[in-house]
């Protein structure tokens, strides 16, 4: 019988833990210490679940440095693409429900939308493409500044544009010109956007509705949604920085991958903000560690085992390298296929993502492990050192 994880709340005990736990404790402990030591992140809350229970838990930092305020556990953060795998969820149950099939095209659903490649032609993308990252789409962050994406004002779905719509935005995406012919190559992109167009067409509701009613609701995610519920547990954002992080300002540009990513902290009190399905919900890592283990354990009350496991298969390959080499895709995380030569200690059929405000996250199914480590700043807690001192205190020494 499956077993959902008790209510995560502020000042719940741990669990009582046989002697290695201590070590696990201590582990995590000195990690999470360094990185606040070192002003490398500001706040943070780290929750592991091993076998559906709780085996560490902490909530550290400060969540508004400015403000004096503590990081809590039940801190509301902005999600980013932690927002991915919720709404690739919403999509499967759609899938099951029969209003979507993977080999349908997206203009099946979004009869206008068609970006073109360099030729001029315009082929036909699949929903599968589009979950796995594999349709030719790109994000604005990675293109030069005079590629179609800026030429064309397309939103990466992290800044605030007044008056743009969910519609109107893939208006300006279906614009674009593809980086390669769909089901040829691999590139992360504003493909769950897309799919979040899809989803109201196929569900007749607006996306918000439609992942509360498939995957949040059935969970009991309630700080899980498109606007915070709560602000006074909305904490601030900040940026990598010398001496310290920085604290975001609406529509500012954080260097990234070359380029930069262009942030509005203020998207997540904004409900007439368009619901980015790739960028745009708020929620606690709690809720996230639920969701997660309700993968881990074959879906339910969301999704049917079979769909999980097709969700958890690697969809393009590792050659792809979406995380470094071994890793490839499924629908809605990386995928790790051999782990051999990669220098991770993660199993095989690991599935992991973060987010660029500063999250990570991956569950390794051998080690019936589930890892949440969230921060509130960018991009140390999504992909700096961080993330593997955390990934590597809780497996430990070899």
């Amino acid at each position: 019988m499956r077993t959902l994880l008790p209510s995560l709340t502020a000042g719940a005990m741990l669990l009582a833990l046989p002697a290695a736990a201590a070590d696990l404790n201590q582990r995590l402990d000195a990690a999470i210490d360094k990185a606040i030591a070192e002003r490398r992140i500001v706040g943070t809350v780290v929750l592991v679940a091993r076998d559906g229970q709780i085996a560490y838990r902490r909530a550290a930092g400060l969540s508004d440095r400015e403000a004096g305020t503590p990081m809590r556990e039940d801190a509301v953060f902005r999600f980013a693409s932690v927002t991915k795998p919720i709404v690739s969820a919403t999509v499967m149950a759609l899938v099951e429900e029969g209003r979507i099939r993977l080999d349908d095209p997206v203009t099946t659903y979004l009869p206008d939308f068609r970006p073109r490649l360099a030729d001029g032609t315009a082929p036909a993308i699949t929903i599968g493409q589009l979950l796995s990252h594999a349709a030719g789409l790109s994000y604005g962050f990675f293109e030069a500044r005079d590629s179609s994406y800026h030429a064309r004002g397309v939103s990466d779905g992290l800044d605030q544009t007044p008056g743009l719509t969910l519609a109107g935005n893939m208006e300006r995406l279906g614009r674009t010109t593809l980086a390669f012919p769909p089901g040829q190559g691999w590139r992360y992109s504003l493909a769950i956007d897309v799919l979040g167009a899809v989803v109201e067409k196929a569900s007749g509701q607006p996306l918000p509705q439609a992942v509360a009613q498939r995957v949040t609701t059935p969970l009991g995610l309630k700080d899980t949604g498109f606007t915070a519920a709560d602000p006074t547990r909305l904490g601030a954002a900040y940026a990598d920085g010398k001496p310290q992080p920085t604290r975001m300002t609406d529509n500012e540009l954080v260097p990234f991958a070359g380029n930069a990513v262009r942030f509005a902290p203020s998207r997540a009190l904004d409900a007439t903000a368009w619901p980015s399905g790739g960028a745009g919900m708020v929620g606690t890592a709690g809720d996230m560690l639920r969701f997660l283990e309700a993968i881990r354990q074959g879906g339910a009350p969301v999704l049917k085992p079979e769909t999980v496991r097709l969700m958890m298969q690697d969809h393009v390959g590792s050659q792809a390298q979406t995380q470094g080499p071994g890793w490839g895709f499924g629908y809605g995380w990386a995928v790790l296929g051999d782990p051999a030569g990669t220098g991770t200690p993660q199993g095989a059929g690991t599935i992991q993502w973060g987010g660029a405000y500063g999250h990570s996250w991956f569950v390794d199914p051998a080690s019936r492990l589930t890892v949440v480590a969230f921060t509130n700043t960018a991009f140390e807690g999504m992909s700096g050192a961080y993330t593997i001192e955390i990934r590597d205190a809780v497996y430990g020494p070899k």
